[in-house]
């Protein structure tokens, strides 16, 4: 991983590039496991994706926050 690249940790709220498609169409995810695969909760619905490094290292747009906490969704 290069510098220019941002480091993920346990709870950072992220934006992804593409909505996901709930009723809010929400780009902000938690990242709530870390691993070869990342699970990560939509904030708007509290649906829960699991991600391979890969593909979520290429639909990630930007780190948001890093709360260290987990948020409660609805």
């Amino acid at each position: 991983m290069s510098s220019s690249e941002p480091s993920f940790l346990l709870y950072d709220v992220v934006e992804m590039k593409r909505p996901h498609p709930c009723k809010d169409r929400g780009r902000l995810f938690q990242i709530v496991r870390l691993g070869a695969d990342v699970k990560i909760t939509c904030l708007s619905c509290g649906r829960t994706i699991m991600l391979d490094r890969g593909h979520f290292d290429e639909r990630v747009k930007r780190k948001v926050s890093s709360p260290g906490a987990p948020i409660k969704t609805k």
